[in-house]
């Protein structure tokens, strides 16, 4: 997807909280902001996508807060978090399904969507998502092409339950390889969160985007091990929703499997579902 006008102020707030997050006082704040909406004016209309516009005003702001992980003790809050409620619901996990559901309802661990609020009480919340199901379930077509899987990650807390699909693939003969970013970005989760969990445990490649500082995909930029995966899989799982807006504007993919709460206006408008879906995706 391109930048929807409805993202500048979007983008900007999430700025703002990076400043807040660093404990960036008023004038840094003020100056990070301006900076990032003056950079953000002279790029908004490049010929690329929201991701890579949106991961250009983060990496400016980072460097002026000096700061490369505004994000680290929230994404370690997301964690401890979702994973209290993972021991709590996972006896109860029992088909293929719903562990593609709690993975979905672990995508609202997003601090990236100015309209969206991470919920104080995900336990709870946890029950009435998962009880309410999937706006779009394409889990039956999905299941039968997971010989050979790319999976992309997205949010910390998110990837706890990710583990599960995760140890349900490997257990039923999936080939898997496991993406996350490159260099923390919002609280996307990277290698060291991967391995807190031992997800490697269950992928016969880890690896990352190869894109540094950079929410999305970027297919020019994939380390070599990613881009023979992607030539050789069967199936593609996108977690989140920077990963849909990157891959949906590439050509001659694998089947792929989109897996997200839609947590923003322009995006459940692409999709044509209510903001606040949980969806399960396949594009063939």
């Amino acid at each position: 997807m391109k930048l929807d006008d409805r993202c500048f102020d979007c983008l900007l707030s999430r700025v703002a909280l990076e400043c807040t997050l660093s404990s960036a006082g008023p004038d840094l704040t003020d100056k990070t902001v301006q900076a990032c909406a003056d950079l953000l004016s002279a790029i908004r209309y490049d010929p690329v996508s929201h991701p890579q516009i949106a991961s250009a005003v983060h990496r400016h702001a980072y460097g002026m807060l000096n700061n490369p992980d505004p994000f680290k003790d929230l994404k370690q809050q997301s964690n401890t978090e979702a994973l209290s409620v993972c021991n709590r619901v996972q006896p109860s996990l029992r088909s293929f399904r719903d562990l593609v559901l709690a993975s979905i309802i672990g995508n609202t661990y997003d601090y990236g969507v100015k309209t969206h609020h991470v919920t104080e009480n995900f336990d709870e919340f946890f029950n009435t998502m998962f009880n309410r199901g999937l706006t779009i379930d394409d889990t039956d077509r999905i299941l039968p092409l997971t010989k050979r899987v790319v999976y992309f990650t997205d949010n910390c807390g998110e990837i706890v339950f990710d583990r599960l699909l995760l140890e349900y693939l490997h257990a039923n003969g999936s080939e898997i390889t496991l993406v996350v970013r490159d260099a923390p970005i919002l609280n996307d989760a990277t290698l060291e969160e991967a391995g807190q969990f031992g997800l490697e445990k269950f992928a016969a490649t880890l690896t990352t985007t190869g894109c540094g500082t950079e929410l999305g995909v970027r297919l020019d930029l994939c380390p070599p091990v990613l881009k023979e995966a992607l030539r050789q899989c069967t199936l593609i799982i996108s977690k989140g929703m920077a990963n849909y807006e990157s891959l949906s504007l590439e050509k001659d993919l694998p089947p792929v499997a989109y897996l997200m709460a839609v947590k923003c206006e322009p995006i459940a408008d692409d999709i044509g579902v209510p903001k606040g879906s949980l969806v399960a995706k396949l594009c063939i």
